[in-house]
This record gives C-alpha cells, sequence and structure tokens, in this order.
C-alpha cells in the first residue's frame, strides 16, 4: 500500500489545509502551556517541539501515521542487522560502532579491536612517540576526505575546544580545488607532518588525488620510504591502501555496512582521536550509544529521534515547508549545518521508493544554516518578514566553553 493512501496520511493532509494560515502564535494563544505536552528531555538534551503549527489531534494522527508505517519494527531491523538497504543489500549498523547491541558477536569484536587500535595509535601519536622519516614528532595532521569522511570529523574536532594536553595541529582538506592544499603545505615541514586519507573504497575521486598531491610534496623532500610514516588510510579496502605505500599498522578499517554519512563513529573518527584524545572520543560514542539506547526503547511519543522525524514529516510533507534553517547559538557547532545537510538531504533526498516507484510527495527539505548571530545580521530578516515559509531548528548551548558569562547570557 503507497504511504499517501493510508487514513493517517489523508488525514495529516486535510489537518494541514485547516490549520492554513494560522500562525504558532494562535497555537500559544490556544494553549498556554504547550511547553509542557510538547518537549522531551534526556540523556543530558532538551527537545522543545512546541513552537510547531502542531495540536494534540495532529500529534496524534502523526503517531498512529508512524504505526501504520511499522516505523518501529524497521527501527528495530536496523538494529537487528537486517538488510534494509535494499537498494545495496546492506545492514545499517552504524550503531555497532558506539553500542553493543549488535546481535552479531563476531561485529562487535571487529569494532572493538578497531577501537583498541585507534586507542593505542592516536595516544602514541599525541605523546610524540610516532615520528617521521627524520626521527622528528608528528606536529601537523592532514586530514584528506570527503562528504562523510570528512564533514563528521571536522565538525566534531571544532565542536570540542582544545584542551591543555591538545598539540597537533589538525587540517581538514576535501576540494579538489588546488588552492586550499597547496597553501597549506606552503607552511608545512614534510619531516613533521601526517596525512589521514579517510576513503571507504580508497578509489574516491578527489580524496585519491589530494592524497597523490600529498605524496608527490612528500617525495620531493623526502626518500620513497618516507610514505610508510607519514601516510595513514581509512578504508575497507587495506590492499589498495597498502599498494599507495600505507603500511599495515597505519591502516585502519571501516565496513561496508557504515554509511559514510553515519561513519565519524568509526575510524573515520581518527582524527577526532588524534586532535582531543581517545577519552573524549570515547566519551563521544558514550553519549551516542545512550541515544541509541532512548531511540530503541522509548515509546514514540516520548522519543526524541521519532518525535524529531515526525515533525519534520509534518512540517515539509504535509504543510510543503520547503526548507529547515539550522542555527546553532555557539560558534563551536558552525560546521553542524553542513554535516546535517548530508545526513538529512542524501538519507531522504528520494523521487522513488525502495520498491523504484515514483513518489508524488516530498520527502526531505532543503537544509542550509550558519551561526545564529550572524544569520541574525544577514538573513533573518528574510525569515522574520519575507513571505517564504521556513521552518527553524534553534540550537543553543546551555553552558559555553567561554568563561564570559556575559557574552553567553546575550
Amino acid at each position: 500500500m503507497s504511504r499517501n493512501s493510508l487514513e493517517s496520511w489523508q488525514q495529516l493532509e486535510a489537518m494541514a489545509v485547516a490549520i492554513d494560515g494560522q500562525s504558532i502564535k494562535h497555537f500559544f494563544a490556544q494553549d498556554p502551556e504547550r511547553f509542557s505536552k510538547y518537549h522531551i528531555p534526556g540523556n543530558g538534551l532538551l527537545f522543545d517541539y512546541s513552537k510547531n503549527r502542531l495540536s494534540d489531534d495532529i500529534k496524534k494522527t502523526l503517531l498512529q501515521l508512524a504505526e501504520d508505517c511499522e516505523v518501529e519494527r524497521w527501527r528495530d531491523a536496523m538494529f537487528n542487522g537486517d538488510k534494509i538497504n535494499r537498494t545495496e543489500g546492506r545492514s545499517v549498523l552504524h550503531t555497532a560502532l558506539r553500542s553493543k547491541h549488535c546481535p552479531d558477536e563476531g561485529i562487535n569484536r571487529q569494532v572493538q579491536q578497531e577501537l583498541e587500535h585507534i586507542a593505542s595509535f592516536s595516544t602514541r601519536l599525541r605523546a610524540g612517540k610516532l615520528q617521521g622519516y627524520s626521527g622528528l614528532a608528528i606536529t601537523d595532521v592532514v586530514c584528506l576526505g570527503v562528504g562523510g569522511s570528512n564533514l563528521g570529523p571536522e565538525m566534531i574536532t571544532d565542536a570540542l575546544p582544545a584542551q591543555p594536553a591538545d598539540l597537533l595541529n589538525m587540517h581538514y582538506i576535501s576540494s579538489v580545488d588546488a588552492v586550499p592544499l597547496e597553501t597549506l603545505l606552503a607552511g608545512l615541514n614534510a619531516e613533521t607532518t601526517l596525512f589521514i586519507i579517510s576513503s571507504k573504497t580508497f578509489t574516491t575521486t578527489e580524496t585519491l588525488l589530494n592524497a597523490e598531491a600529498g605524496k608527490r610534496w612528500l617525495l620531493s623532500r623526502a626518500p620513497a620510504s618516507a610514505v610508510a610514516k607519514h601516510f595513514v588510510a581509512v578504508t575497507e579496502d587495506v590492499e589498495k591502501a597498502l599498494s599507495f605505500g600505507v603500511a599495515l599498522a597505519y591502516c585502519f578499517k571501516i565496513w561496508d555496512w557504515v554509511g559514510g554519512r553515519f561513519s565519524l563513529w568509526s575510524a573515520i573518527g581518527l582524527p577526532i582521536a588524534i586532535a582531543r584524545g581517545f577519552d573524549t572520543f570515547e566519551s563521544l560514542l558514550q553519549g551516542a550509544g545512550a541515544m541509541d539506547d532512548h531511540f530503541r526503547s522509548a515509546p514514540i511519543e516520548q522519543n526524541m529521534p521519532m518525535m524529531m522525524a515526525l515533525i519534520g514529516v509534518w512540517n515539509s510533507t504535509f504543510l510543503n515547508i520547503d526548507t529547515l534553517a539550522i542555527l546553532p547559538y555557539d560558534q563551536n557547532l558552525h560546521h553542524l549545518p553542513a554535516y546535517l545537510q548530508q545526513a538529512e538531504m542524501e538519507s531522504n533526498g528520494k523521487s522513488v521508493n525502495w520498491r523504484g516507484e515514483a513518489l508524488t510527495y516530498k520527502t526531505c527539505p532543503i537544509l542550509w544554516g550558519q551561526t545564529g548571530i550572524n544569520g541574525q545580521h544577514a538573513f533573518y530578516q528574510l525569515l522574520h518578514q519575507g513571505t517564504h515559509e521556513v521552518a527553524a531548528d534553534f540550537i543553543a548551548s546551555a553552558n559555553s566553553y567561554g568563561k564570559s558569562e556575559i557574552h553567553h547570557e546575550t
């Protein structure tokens, strides 16, 4: 049965027509205590969805739609390792990277072994115990990747401010424009520079182009044997990495059941462990695992990811709000909009269903945005006074890493 032939779907279409023209102010006037009903706390987060054009009846029907579409069954199938990626015939098990819920003990062992490898390598590198070809300690790490192999690690590295022990300089290159890489390398020392090539297949055109350029730069200053001490690979195809010249001990594994946009919790996150320490990376995994537990066990109406998804479907598919602005009020999260663009739009930006049938409804908003303060002095006038309907996610940090309380309160 097509999704839009469901009774709950058709009811939501009618409800969307019925509230056309009503503002959020109208809903608060009808129910000033909306926040008490329309928020979910948990895992150090607070999800407030009271500022959406939503009523009790609409929420009830959205929950019915989730039941009609068997969302919980599909969630459980994902955690169980079923091959829910029908296009490629693969499991979707990025959750196994950050918890031990995977029923396949072999996968759990592989994940643990790779974590131990990440811990050992990152700890030694941060302590200056991994030297370059001349015996000098590494000072700069150039991370080469694109898409999920770059967006996640760079976002997290910037989100977590440096501590006194974080002495390595991290650099992220994804563009095939030669200028960023050439400009960076002009200021680096080949004896103290390490490259990380992050490519699942080790064939990604943009990444390999930059990797070859880095290799030429190194070999113009060092002997051929230097490659083994200055290049790291995160890939599923270890043989290709070895052919490039990467030493086996410098090869890190990623598996076909890890999607690129969900890969920062795998060895793709090696730059995070290098930049901020393995303990911090492990804490990141634990936080994601805690949210997985919540997602897996909480009833839908109290389930943060579930309700976020349903609100997104309501706004985009039924209210025809075509865009979603991601507005973090925390400078450390300035890469979050770009990261979420891929996570949402690459996942849900589809024109056919898994049967190959053409879809007649919208599946995903266009995500965009930047830090809120900059946005306030750029595009907020359109949000306030323009004729476009734009959904907006405001993301605020309760506590700032900054020392000035005045700045944070402002």
